[in-house]
């Protein structure tokens, strides 16, 4: 009997999100999600932050799985100074969106690509800017009744509902999904795991935000 292989490649992820920007890429991959404790402080430095915990997670399936790739990140997001994580509640959420509104704020999201033993060991964070239409509560409410607003950081997915919040965006928008596909499409590249650099584009069509 032919043993069945294991694939090479881990996504250290429990997020549906991350799954599908991978999924487009054309690559093959397990998922195999790091039961670690995350850091999230409202006051830690949000680079930091996004990077440690990626490469918390990173850590704890490299350990598991020695010499597969592994794929890990992390996503907050930053207004001012305060790091706005997932929200414990809706009155908590509710008050993230209301600080959000008619404001620019920074998405981050730390990646780690890496390899034990052996290599690579790559860390990446990838930064957008977002900035939210102003917001009253009949549109949040209407907004909360279109997306569950307690696992995202922020309180708000990118992926449904944003011509309700959304003014406009600078930078990458799968990053803001919580996986940066272009840098990650280059770095696969590099490492012979795609054809191409080239990352698909990642846009919705029913509702163009005003990239810039």
């Amino acid at each position: 009997m032919m043993q069945q292989c294991e694939p090479n490649f881990l996504l250290a992820s429990a997020s549906p999100r991350r799954r599908e920007l991978l999924a487009r890429l054309g690559v093959e991959f397990e998922v195999m999600v790091a039961p670690v404790v995350e850091h999230e402080e409202a006051t830690a430095e949000p680079r930091a932050m996004v990077l440690h915990n990626a490469a918390l997670k990173a850590a704890w399936v490299c350990e598991q799985r020695r010499g597969a790739l592994v794929l890990a990140a992390d996503t907050t997001v930053a207004l001012e100074g305060e790091v706005l994580n997932k929200p414990c509640d809706l009155v908590e959420a509710r008050a993230m969106l209301r600080k959000l509104s008619g404001r620019t704020h920074t998405v981050y999201t730390g990646v780690c690509l890496w390899r034990r033993p052996g290599g690579p060991e790559i860390s990446h964070c990838e930064t957008s800017a977002v900035t939210f239409r102003a917001l009253d509560d009949a549109t949040i409410t209407r907004y909360f009744a279109l997306v569950n607003p307690l696992d995202k950081a922020g309180a708000y997915g990118i992926q449904e509902g944003r011509e309700l919040i959304l003014e406009n965006y600078t930078g990458s928008l799968s990053n803001i999904m919580g996986l940066p596909v272009e840098w990650l499409a280059a770095q696969l590249y590099a490492l012979a795991l795609l054809p191409s650099p080239a990352a698909p584009i990642i846009e919705d069509s029913r509702f163009h935000a005003r990239a810039h």
